[in-house]
C-alpha cells in the first residue's frame, strides 16, 4: 500500500513539471494558429526557387568560389562584368504560373555575399554593378502581379564579408585545417559585428518589400572541433524572434540549427533526394528542394539534366507523401532562363495546365485505398477525389483498383473529364481504359468517392 501511494505522488509529482518534459518553445504560437498560418503553403504544393547571382558569369555552379578556392580579389571580375541586360522578371513570373508552380523564392543573397537588393549597409551589391538598381524589388513586383506568394532566400553564410569568420567551408579554409591556423586568419575578424549586418540586412528585406510569405536562411553546420557554425554564431533564436516581428505571417525554413524548439522551424527541407526517400517524410510539414539539373546556379557545362518524367516523378511523389515541391532555376549572367529550363518549365506547363487539380490542396491517401499497381495516389479530402497516376498505362487498357468495390462513385480521366467505366470483380474494381494512351506522359484518372 505504502509502495502504491509512493507511485501515485511520484506520477503526480511528474504531471505538475510538464514543461521539463515539453519540446521547449520560443514564441507562443498554438498548434491551430500554425495549421492556419500555413494552409496556403500546404496547399499550393508546387513553387519555384532562383539561384542568381555573381557565380551566373563563372557559370560554373554556385559555389565555384569555394570549390577553386578564390578570394575576394579573384571573385571581383564577376562583380566588374555583371550585366543583366536581359532580366525580365515579368517573363520569369509567367514561365512561373504557367508551369503551375504557386509560390518562388529568390536568392536576395547567396554564400559569395553579393546582394541583388539595395542593402545600406554594403557597397556590394546589385546597384553598384551595370544593372544600377534593386533587381529583388523588380522580382517582388512581376511575382506578386502574377498573384504568385513572395519568398526570400537568405545565406547566414557570407563569404566576402570581412567580419565573417574562416571557417572549415570557407574559401579560404587553411590546407592544415588546425586550430592555430585558424586562429591566425581569423585574429580580424569579428563574427558579432557579421551577426548585426546579418539582422540589418534581414530587416531590411522583410521592411522595404511588403508582405513577404516565405524567407529561406541557409544553412548550418555545426561541428565540434568548432570549425562550423549553427545556432550560436547566428544569435538564431533572436533572429528568429525578430523575424516574426517585423512578418508575423511569414513560413522559415529549418536551417538555423533550432531542432531543440517546437517552433524553431515550419517545415523540413530534404535537398536532392531520390523519390524512394520522400515516403519518410510522410506526415510530416515538409518541401523538397530540387534542381532541373546537378546545379542550382546557372552551370553552362552541367548536362545532367532531368527529364520531362523525372520532373513529374518528383511533383507526383512529393504530393502523394503530403509535402511541397519547389523547383529551381539558375537564369544566366544576362539575367534570362536558361533555354533547357524553359524547355522544362513549358512541358510542365502543358501537363499542369490539364492535371493540377490532382496537386494542389492534395495530400496522402487515406491507408483504406490501396495503391494499384504502377501507380501513385494523391487525394483532396475537401473534394472527396482519389487521383490515380497512371506511370505504366496497361497495355490491355486493364486497370485494377483492389479493394475499391463500393468506395467510388465515378471515374473519369483528370485532363478533359472524358468517362472511364469500370465492373466489380469481387471486392475489387476492374477500370476498362481506352487503346489510346492520352496525351500526357503521366495521365490521370480522377475518382469521385462515395
Amino acid at each position: 500500500m505504502i509502495i502504491k501511494k509512493l507511485q501515485l505522488l511520484l506520477l503526480l509529482m511528474l504531471l505538475s513539471l510538464p514543461s521539463v518534459f515539453a519540446q521547449k518553445m520560443i514564441g507562443a504560437e498554438t498548434d491551430a494558429q500554425k495549421e492556419k498560418r500555413m494552409e496556403w503553403w500546404k496547399d499550393s504544393r508546387f513553387g519555384m526557387f532562383i539561384h542568381w547571382g555573381l557565380y551566373s558569369g563563372a557559370a560554373r555552379h554556385e559555389w565555384v568560389k569555394h570549390n577553386e578556392k578564390i578570394d575576394n580579389a579573384g571573385y571581383q571580375k564577376y562583380f566588374d562584368q555583371f550585366n543583366p541586360d536581359l532580366f525580365d522578371p515579368q517573363k520569369w513570373a509567367r514561365e512561373a504560373k504557367s508551369a503551375g508552380m504557386k509560390y518562388a523564392v529568390l536568392t536576395t543573397k547567396h554564400h559569395e555575399g553579393f546582394c541583388l537588393f539595395d542593402s545600406k549597409y554594403t557597397d556590394y551589391k546589385a546597384p553598384n554593378t551595370h544593372a544600377k538598381r534593386d533587381l529583388v524589388r523588380e522580382y517582388v513586383n512581376a511575382f506578386r502581379g502574377q498573384g504568385l506568394k513572395v519568398g526570400f532566400y537568405y545565406s547566414l553564410l557570407d563569404w566576402h564579408h570581412p567580419d565573417y569568420t574562416i571557417d572549415e567551408i570557407h574559401p579560404q579554409s587553411p590546407k592544415d585545417k588546425s586550430d592555430a591556423s585558424y586562429a591566425a586568419l581569423n585574429k580580424n575578424r569579428d563574427m558579432a559585428k557579421y551577426r548585426q549586418y546579418m539582422r540589418n540586412q534581414i530587416t531590411e528585406l522583410l521592411t522595404n518589400y511588403g508582405k513577404i510569405d516565405i524567407i529561406w536562411l541557409d544553412f548550418s553546420f555545426p561541428r565540434k572541433d568548432g570549425h562550423g557554425k549553427g545556432k550560436d554564431e547566428w544569435g538564431a533564436v533572436e533572429l528568429l524572434k525578430l523575424i516574426r516581428k517585423l512578418q508575423p505571417g511569414i513560413i522559415v525554413d529549418n536551417r538555423l540549427n533550432l531542432e531543440e524548439y517546437k517552433d524553431g522551424a515550419d517545415f523540413e527541407t530534404p535537398e536532392q533526394v531520390s523519390t524512394a526517400e520522400l515516403a519518410k517524410y510522410r506526415g510530416k510539414t515538409w518541401e523538397t528542394c530540387q534542381t532541373f539539373s546537378g546545379s542550382w546556379g546557372y552551370y553552362r557545362d552541367e548536362h545532367t539534366w532531368k527529364t520531362h518524367r523525372q520532373l513529374l516523378d518528383l511533383l507526383i511523389t512529393s504530393v502523394s507523401n503530403g509535402g511541397n515541391l519547389i523547383l529551381n532555376v539558375g537564369p544566366t549572367a544576362r539575367g534570362e532562363f536558361d533555354y533547357r529550363a524553359t524547355n522544362a518549365l513549358d512541358s510542365l506547363s502543358t501537363w499542369m495546365h490539364a492535371n493540377s487539380t490532382a496537386i494542389y490542396n492534395c495530400t496522402y491517401a487515406p491507408d483504406t485505398f490501396k495503391i494499384p499497381a504502377d501507380t501513385k495516389l494523391s487525394y483532396n479530402k475537401a473534394t472527396g477525389r482519389l487521383y490515380v497516376f497512371l506511370y505504366k498505362y496497361p497495355e490491355n487498357g486493364k486497370l485494377t483498383l483492389p479493394g475499391y468495390n463500393g468506395k467510388i462513385k465515378y471515374a473519369q480521366f483528370l485532363n478533359d473529364h472524358s468517362e472511364v467505366l469500370y465492373k466489380t470483380d469481387g471486392d475489387d474494381l476492374e477500370v476498362k481504359l481506352p487503346a489510346i494512351k492520352p496525351g500526357f506522359e503521366i495521365p490521370v484518372v480522377e475518382l469521385t468517392l462515395n
